[in-house]
């Protein structure tokens, strides 16, 4: 490999890393793994209690034989005999992910939502009143030119000085 490609390597590497979307890639990375310890407390220590009050408290024990008699190995927890399906951690999971998706939704997405919307409509109100400052200031300038062209044209047909003008040429008017 030549010196330029390393170089050129390096540098987009360089220009990759000090993009904004890394960084807040990273930050986001980060967030959601403490997050995702927040959520997995809130469902061991909230959602499998309120569960127990119902049957057993830890929902990775709920399950159904498929096949034959379940028979588990005291010692390791194992099914020895028949085929256990565990739909208990699949509960579990899906418990913490409607958590993590609402909590997500309510405290992030929706607040940023309102934000921004509340953020364009003060940019279009302030669009709104720059294209009315600027079509009055259209309107002004047209008022300008008809009061000009009037005045060229009310005197002597159109052709003459304006009134004010000592030389004679249109438009170049002695102020003394």
């Amino acid at each position: 490999m030549s010196e330029k490609k390393k170089v050129s390597l390096l540098e987009g590497f360089k220009a990759f890393l000090t993009r904004g979307n890394v960084i807040d890639l990273a930050v986001a990375v980060v967030i959601g793994a403490a997050f995702t310890n927040i959520v997995n407390a809130v469902v061991k220590g909230i959602i499998n209690p309120l569960v127990g009050a119902f049957g057993t408290q830890d929902l990775e024990n709920y399950s159904s034989c498929l096949k034959g008699p379940c028979v588990t190995d005291p010692k390791t927890g194992e099914a020895t005999e028949g085929i256990r399906i565990l739909w208990g951690s699949v509960l579990s999971a899906t418990l913490s992910f409607l958590i993590t998706a609402a909590v997500v939704y309510f405290l992030m997405v929706l607040p940023m939502a309102k934000y921004l919307a509340r953020r364009a409509a003060m940019q279009a109100a302030k669009e709104g009143v720059q294209e009315t400052m600027e079509v009055s200031e259209l309107e002004v300038l047209k008022e300008i030119r008809d009061a000009l062209v009037a005045q060229r044209s009310g005197g002597s047909g159109g052709s003459g000085p304006v009134e004010g003008n000592r030389g004679g040429e249109p438009g170049r008017g002695d102020l003394t």
